[in-house]
């Protein structure tokens, strides 16, 4: 989905529990929980508040 991120809800290092939200992301005027695939450890954040996303990019590396 496109749109812009709005809110990182996790950090580096932090354990993550599948399908938990990880960014906040706006679009088309309502805001959307984007939630983890799978369980593991954040690893790496690559957007922050005020990116414009596209479908298919990688919001956080979690393994």
């Amino acid at each position: 989905m496109q749109g812009t991120i709005v809110k990182v809800l996790v950090e580096v290092g932090r354990p993550s529990v599948g399908r938990e939200p990880v960014v906040v992301l706006e679009a088309m005027k309502m805001e959307n929980n984007i939630n983890a695939e799978t369980a593991g450890t954040v690893k790496e954040i690559r957007v922050a508040p005020g990116d414009a996303v596209g479908t298919g990019d990688v919001l956080a590396v979690i393994e």
